[in-house]
């Protein structure tokens, strides 16, 4: 069998070859080949328009305009009649090595899984944020799993697993004594979650993460080590200079956990990109936080899945402390005109449901518009890669969100997916 198979092989690589070299342009009008994407409506990353599609050659958007204007090279047409075309959304504040924590704590998951489990786990974690539509995600801390999330992203970037692009930060960095699991004889040495540094040797820790796979660097800049479990500052303001600086120097971003006035403060006139949560925020401070342009991740989702783990019902019951001062910071952002970017601390509940940040974002005072651009053109200028995602924009990667209705009138819509690519392949087509 194998005398007679061998040689109909090589014929047919002959033939194929000899068929190349005679027919040049006819291969590279088929590499050029583009889709035709053809909504009711397309959503740029900053408005709608009516009556546009948009074409993608290769992994790239070739066109996007009215459709009367569009080029006319051969090409499939998708046609999406009664959906709106969006950038394929962003989520900027991911921790694909956990999951729901009414599923397993915390301090167990850090603790008593297996890190192959939890890289297995994280496998449908990144597909399920990718078929809801998310192509991008910041996962910030791997959370007891050392660089596991570096592997991850280095599998989604060659084709291993499916999955959204990741800016992965490896271990978070907390100051010496402040965070740790809970309930443990301070004799024993436990598993911390994230990776202590003080004074002169955050620069070391800094360039360490950064050389074993950090493409951002997050820092606690405060924790619940207050006398009485409250949160207090951690990092000194010097401290997180330091940590900026050196971050800078690589092209690295930080950002900084903080929920405290002061720990805001300390971290925005450090000069992070980014502040997440920031419950505790006054006007003064979220003032401060608009006049330095640094992005406000409120993280709402979690907040509202902890309450609803510990019996709240939401219209049923009272407003928890927590969610009445989230809501009352938000609104103290919104006035003070802060900037919002999505980001939802997803693996407090469930991935693939990163929409809830989005649907509460409008529940506390967002626009379904202002929703929209959060989780695309601002969430790529967060990620430094405005130049690539985050709008649809001939030129830009073809990261494409096709839904039912009009999000920017109903932002429930943003759930109802038909259409998910990634760099020109299409992931679903429902």
């Amino acid at each position: 069998m194998q005398k007679t198979f061998i040689p109909r092989f090589r014929l047919g690589i002959l033939q194929i070859a000899f068929l190349l070299c005679l027919m040049p342009s006819a291969v590279g009008a088929l590499a050029q080949t583009s889709v035709l994407i053809k909504p009711d409506r397309v959503f740029d990353g900053s408005s709608i328009h009516d009556g546009w599609v948009v074409a993608v050659t290769g992994s790239q958007i070739s066109y996007a305009g009215p459709a009367d204007q569009a080029p006319r090279e051969t090409r499939q047409v998708i046609e999406l009649p009664g959906t709106t075309l969006l950038p394929g959304l962003i989520e900027g504040h991911s921790h694909v090595l956990l999951h729901p924590y009414d599923e397993t704590s915390w301090n167990d998951q850090v603790l008593r899984e297996a890190r192959a489990l939890r890289v297995a786990r994280a496998t449908v974690h990144l597909r399920r944020t990718l078929e809801a539509g998310f192509t991008t995600i910041r996962d910030l801390g791997s959370e007891g799993a050392g660089y596991a999330d570096v592997g991850l992203k280095q599998a989604v970037d060659q084709g291993i697993i499916p999955g959204p692009r990741m800016v992965v930060a490896g271990r978070a960095i907390v100051a010496t004594g402040s965070y740790r699991p809970s309930g443990f004889d301070p004799g024993f040495d436990v598993p911390l979650g994230a990776e202590p540094a003080d004074g002169d040797d955050l620069v070391r820790v800094v360039r360490d993460q950064i050389g074993k796979g950090a493409g951002v660097v997050k820092v606690y800049a405060d924790y619940r080590w207050g006398p009485n479990g409250e949160a207090a500052p951690t990092f000194s303001l010097d401290e997180l200079r330091t940590i900026v600086e050196t971050a800078a120097s690589s092209g690295r971003r930080v950002v900084a956990h903080a929920s405290t006035p002061e720990g805001m403060r300390r971290a925005i006139l450090a000069g992070v990109v980014s502040v997440e949560h920031g419950d505790g925020g006054t006007e003064e401070v979220f003032r401060l936080m608009a006049d330095r342009g640094v992005i406000f991740c409120p993280t709402i989702a979690a907040g509202d899945a902890i309450s609803r783990y510990q019996g709240w019902k939401p219209g049923a019951d009272p407003d928890p402390a927590r969610i009445r001062q989230k809501r009352a910071s938000v609104r103290l952002a919104l006035a003070a005109g802060v900037r919002f970017c999505n980001g939802s601390d997803v693996g407090v509940f469930s991935h693939g449901e990163n929409a809830r940040e989005l649907e509460l974002m409008v529940n506390y005072g967002l626009t379904p518009l202002d929703a929209l651009i959060a989780a695309t053109s601002t969430d790529a200028e967060l990620l430094g890669m405005q130049d690539k995602i985050g709008s649809i924009e001939t030129g830009k990667l073809a990261d494409l969100l096709a839904v039912d209705g009009d999000p920017s009138q109903d932002i429930g819509a943003i759930r109802s997916v038909r259409l998910v690519m990634k760099g020109g392949d299409i992931i679903v087509h429902n």
